[in-house]
């Protein structure tokens, strides 16, 4: 076991983290309750390794930590205070008198049923009365294989009204088979977790990709929306002619090539990443985000990663450094990282920037679902408590 203060040599003070590699659930829940036996937790997030079964987890966790307010997911990778790894199971204890939380589990969210999201977030939101002083924001965990992040993340944006909202989509390592989320010592697959923080430290949101449009244009021609199957891009079928345009055969479409070559979606004078997830059957192209007959889609040619990531975490409040960055980055941003290796220079990366959190299958930022991006809350130390 590695102990934690070795891992964050300048620890957080709004929150305790422990990290656990034991490849059994019950050692490494032990392991974690140690790290984590001076904290005072409101709450604690729990982001599981692919190694680690939900079911041990789960029952490791009643057993360990009967009394102890834990929600959390799958995930496709952890981000610890080492930066990028796979095989940790990471706990983020959030400390009592910094934090008050409420909850909601959405179950099941496939289909969403929009006007029950937006009832029952006003009714939480509702019966969460504010503290003077303190602000409110919320964090959402889903199911990444549920294909309904974004019907729910409008229907969220609806009830929350004014209260920003980040978060992620749980993930399966690379297996794409079953991901879910944690609440009241269960894991739930075809859910979705709602987190209604409140705070007296200050924070700001972060979200961020690395991609530019190039002069390639696509036009969806035939599609499943429901699904997020592309059948058909430019009249042709769909993995032949996004191969066609990123000049490589059909044949050698993989996760990385889908990572390095993103189709992008314009909104405004903004481009979203609609992220490929994978080749369906022979011809067809699996989306991470919503897609439909008419779309037009642009071709994204990478930026270099390492500075705009850097950039991108250099958030300040009058000047001061975030105590910590909850982190939420999709995998297909690490799978390029680590194939261009560099994965220790981005781990040095979320080192420096105190960045803790997990790889997702898609990502939640102010009521809108997206992929390839980092999302992120940075929180500040309160006020009158001197930096390290």
């Amino acid at each position: 076991m590695t102990a934690v203060g070795d891992l964050d040599r300048k620890p957080a003070e709004a929150v305790r983290i422990a990290v656990s590699h034991a490849g059994d659930a019950a050692l490494a829940l032990a392991e974690i309750k140690r790290q984590l036996v001076t904290a005072r937790p409101s709450f604690i997030l729990l982001f599981v390794p692919n190694p680690l079964q939900p079911d041990d987890v789960a029952r490791a966790l009643r057993k360990s930590m009967p009394d102890t307010v834990v929600f959390g997911c799958t995930t496709a990778g952890q981000i610890t205070p080492r930066g990028y790894e796979d095989d940790a199971l990471l706990a983020i204890a959030f400390q009592r008198r910094h934090f008050r939380v409420a909850s909601i589990l959405f179950e099941p969210i496939s289909p969403v049923s929009i006007a029950d999201v937006v009832s029952q977030t006003e009714r939480l939101v509702a019966q969460f009365r504010p503290t003077p002083g303190r602000e409110r924001l919320a964090l959402v965990f889903a199911d990444g294989l549920s294909k309904q992040e974004d019907i729910l993340m409008a229907a969220l944006e609806v009830g929350l009204k004014d209260i920003p909202v980040f978060g992620g989509s749980a993930g399966d390592g690379l297996r794409f088979e079953r991901t879910e989320v944690l609440r009241n010592g269960e894991f739930h697959s075809n859910a979705a977790l709602l987190l209604l923080l409140e705070t007296d430290l200050a924070f700001s949101g972060l979200g961020f990709d690395h991609f530019q449009p190039t002069d390639k244009r696509m036009v969806v021609t035939r599609a499943v929306p429901e699904e997020r199957l592309v059948l058909e891009i430019n009249g042709s079928p769909a993995a032949e002619e996004y191969a066609r345009l990123v000049e490589v055969p059909v044949s050698e479409l993989s996760p990385t090539i889908f990572a390095e070559n993103p189709v992008l979606v314009r909104n405004r004078n903004l481009y979203h990443v609609r992220a490929i997830q994978q080749i369906q059957g022979k011809h067809g192209l699996t989306f991470l985000s919503a897609i439909d007959d008419g779309l037009l889609l642009t071709l994204g040619r990478g930026k270099e990663i390492i500075r705009t990531l850097d950039a991108g975490l250099a958030v300040r409040d009058k000047d001061e450094a975030p105590d910590f960055i909850l982190g939420f980055d999709c995998y297909l941003r690490k799978l390029e990282i680590e194939r261009k290796g560099l994965d220790g220079e981005a781990s040095e990366q979320f080192r420096q920037h105190r960045v803790i959190g997990f790889n997702t299958y898609g990502e939640q930022h102010l009521g809108v679902h997206v992929n390839q991006t980092f999302v992120g809350v940075a929180f500040f130390r309160p006020k009158g408590v001197a930096p390290l």
